[in-house]
């Protein structure tokens, strides 16, 4: 004869239930846009560390991760905004995003402050995300390009660069970026002979350039996007002989752009967000198997993201955003096991059972200050038509 269930086992029940329902992560990223081409294998870094977690079947008591992909448009705030609302209103319990800096901080304070969401953002670099309020909701993954251009210039340094033209997308990345460039260069005794603007979207830059090729210098350094205006500004140099060797900086390594600029890139050079080690080559290896080239700029970044969140949620036992908000730095750093990519069910195990984790993951984490990236880079040389890690900073 079955047993009917009393109210409080019923209770007990439900709750379990719940308890293994999907939780959902939004992946806001520039799907279009000047940095289209990176996307993808954004996109799918952050989705392999949710295939890993509900393979591992260790997350919540047997709940399961679903991602939930939408488009920012890199430079579009309305549309970034009206997305984060679309996924805000569909239940996630975090944002793996945004991916350009200004539409980061526009979600940020348009959708996530308001709503008390998290975000993690695998790219988004602007000095000014450091120091803005943030209810302790906002973290990232990538380095702020405060740092990044203390290591630009000590890369145009050590090459022998004693001068720069410096041109900048004109939007909060590319000025923020070009300020840290020319402060860190003028600092370490370069010459930087104009810092101009650029607008994205333009199909002439020679007033652009001639402007650049008037003021000298040993070469053209492009803070901009490699899928819009940097693009464009090179091939003008190229093409007017203004400038034959770029500096390059974060959103201008891709593959797209030695294969769009051609043999004529060769020899330039810059840097982006990344780590060498044991981490980096489980990722790629892991990448490869799951068919995407993980390589690719922030690709690492984002799996870290993901995996960040549904570590902090497993150390707080909660998906709820005020639960596991103040676990991400928790296993993010030391002290605890050190997790590498792949072993997210590892870190799982460790966090159920009461027990601390140090994530270093596919990039190197450790996370300082504001919950930002302290900041290691991979030097960038183009060779053969290919972007080649010649060192890291």
């Amino acid at each position: 004869m079955k047993k009917l269930l009393t109210a409080t086992a019923a209770t007990a029940l439900l709750a379990g239930a719940a308890m293994a329902e999907d939780v959902k992560l939004g992946i806001l990223l520039g799907f279009t846009g000047p940095i289209e081409s990176l996307a993808p294998a954004m996109g799918s870094g952050a989705e392999l560390a949710i295939a890993e977690v509900n393979e591992s079947g260790k997350f919540m008591d047997g709940a399961s991760v679903s991602g939930m992909r939408a488009d920012t448009g890199c430079i579009d705030n309305g549309l970034s905004t009206s997305n984060g609302e679309r996924m805000i209103a569909d239940g996630i319990a975090g944002i793996i995003g945004g991916d350009c800096s200004g539409v980061t901080g526009a979600i940020l304070q348009n959708v996530a402050i308001p709503n008390g969401m998290v975000m993690i953002s695998p790219s988004a670099t602007s000095p000014g995300l450091s120091t803005m309020e943030d209810n302790g909701l906002f973290f990232r993954t990538a380095p702020s390009d405060a740092r990044e251009g203390q290591v630009m210039a000590d890369i145009l340094k050590d090459r022998g660069i004693e001068s720069i033209a410096l041109t900048y997308t004109n939007n909060d990345y590319g000025k923020g970026l070009a300020d840290a460039i020319q402060s860190s260069f003028e600092a370490a005794g370069g010459e930087v002979t104009i810092v101009a603007a650029h607008e994205d979207g333009k199909a002439d830059y020679s007033a652009e350039v001639g402007a650049l090729a008037s003021a000298g210098g040993d070469i053209l350094v492009v803070a901009g996007y490699l899928d819009q205006g940097g693009l464009g500004i090179i091939q003008s140099a190229l093409d007017s002989g203004a400038y034959d060797t770029f500096g390059l900086p974060g959103g201008m390594i891709g593959d797209s752009l030695p294969a769009n600029v051609g043999p004529d890139l060769n020899g330039s050079f810059g840097q982006i967000a990344g780590a060498g080690g044991e981490g980096p080559e489980k990722y790629f290896a892991l990448a490869e198997a799951a068919g995407f080239d993980g390589s690719s700029p922030y690709s690492p970044e984002s799996y870290d993201a993901a995996a960040l969140f549904m570590l902090a949620m497993q150390a707080a036992g909660s998906a709820s955003p005020a639960d596991y908000a103040g676990k991400v730095l928790e296993v993010a750093n030391a002290p605890g096991e050190k997790i590498y990519p792949g072993e997210l069910a590892k870190g799982l195990e460790l966090l159920a059972s009461g027990q601390d984790i140090d994530y270093v993951g596919a990039s190197g984490v450790e996370l300082i200050g504001p919950g930002e990236s302290a900041g290691s880079y991979r030097e960038i040389e183009v060779t053969d038509g290919e972007n080649k890690t010649v060192n890291f900073r």
